[in-house]
């Protein structure tokens, strides 16, 4: 019997793999190169990102910055042996939330840590970042890939990003902007995104089912269904902007529709939101049935179908709806911002 290899080094004993490390940073450059922009600077040295911010195209600069991650929907990916998509997600929690106050998104950086350095499995994730920000239009300039042996079991891992965003001070979106009428545009998310993972979760353990099992309700694999990645709106919040007068946008996360949209009302205006100009995707459906989950809990917990909202002038509401459509967003009224209305309250049934 072959005796089994040695580890070269006290570190790797200890169970931090350095050959790894470089050779998963060389595999995933490949993915790094497609979120070039033309401002980044070489930085030979490796310890920095360096993006150049040419002031002269704005009057007043606003930075923006956001940093978030996945929750437990990384759990499932690691369950499913899926790596490739869970990065879309981390970039659509920090670019849409940037996207809120007009910003463009410029640049991200992320940082991965896990139990053991698998460099395929590294350049999968990172693939999946860098998928996202060519959808987002924004660099991915810099990360650290962090092994943690003791801390996470060898196949564990968890990620997390930031991003930096640029956005004139007189052109910043916000409450202040709404007004009494102002029309509620829904843009359809594509399923959960990467909130609620924990209840479904559960749901999933309480079903019995298997992750690689087909649920016919679902339309494909469970597994595979709910690893859906997160749809990323930042270049058609960006363009709508350019194009129709938008007072506010509201990134409909962890909370629901209702929670966050209330963010982006100033006081004494609320919305009225009809839920029968919608259908949600079936996996909510899903949800609140095998887990016998109330509607007011998915609405408490769930995006139910709607992952951005912008808030328009009434006359402008046809014309933001055109932009959407020029760019393959379904989007659609949903309701009406009302003086008086007392938060956001959604009435009627979903269609």
């Amino acid at each position: 019997m072959a005796e089994a290899a040695k580890p070269t080094s006290a570190y790797a004993a200890a169970g931090v793999d350095i050959a790894a490390g470089e050779r998963a940073v060389d595999l995933m450059k490949r993915h790094v190169a497609r979120t070039a922009r033309p401002e980044l600077v070489a930085d030979a040295s490796g310890f920095a990102g360096l993006f150049r911010l040419d002031t002269s195209k704005y009057t007043a600069p606003v930075l923006a910055t956001s940093t978030d991650g996945v929750g437990t929907k990384v759990l499932l990916a690691q369950r499913m042996d899926k790596h490739d998509t869970i990065g879309i997600d981390l970039v659509g929690m920090v670019v849409d939330d940037l996207v809120v106050s007009g910003a463009e998104p410029l640049f991200m950086t992320d940082y991965i840590a896990t139990g053991a350095v698998v460099p395929e499995k590294i350049a999968e994730i990172v693939g999946g970042i860098a998928e996202g920000c060519a959808q987002a239009g924004c660099a991915l300039i810099g990360g650290e890939t962090a092994e943690h042996p003791g801390a996470m079991r060898p196949d564990e891992y968890d990620l997390a990003g930031a991003g930096t965003g640029v956005v004139e001070e007189d052109a910043i979106l916000g409450p202040d902007r709404v007004r009494d009428g102002d029309a509620v545009i829904a843009m359809a998310s594509s399923g959960p995104h990467s909130n609620g993972y924990s209840l479904i979760r559960r749901v999933v353990d309480q079903t019995g089912l298997e992750l690689t099992e087909e649920v016919p309700e679902l339309g494909g694999v469970l597994g595979e269904v709910l690893l859906t990645p997160t749809r990323v709106y930042a270049r058609d919040c960006i363009e709508l902007a350019a194009r129709v007068p938008v007072h506010a946008y509201a990134h409909i996360t962890g909370g629901g529709l209702a929670a966050n949209l209330e963010r982006s009302l100033p006081e004494g205006l609320g919305a009225e939101l009809d839920r029968s100009t919608w259908s949600p995707q079936p996996v909510f459906g899903f949800v609140a049935e095998r887990g016998g989950v109330s509607r007011e809990d998915m609405e408490a917990t769930f995006n139910m179908g709607v992952g951005m909202v912008a808030l328009v002038a009434e006359e402008d509401a046809e014309r933001a709806l055109a932009v959407l459509a020029e760019r393959g967003v379904p989007a659609w009224r949903a309701g009406t911002v009302r003086s008086g209305a007392d938060g956001v309250r959604l009435s009627g049934e979903y269609a």
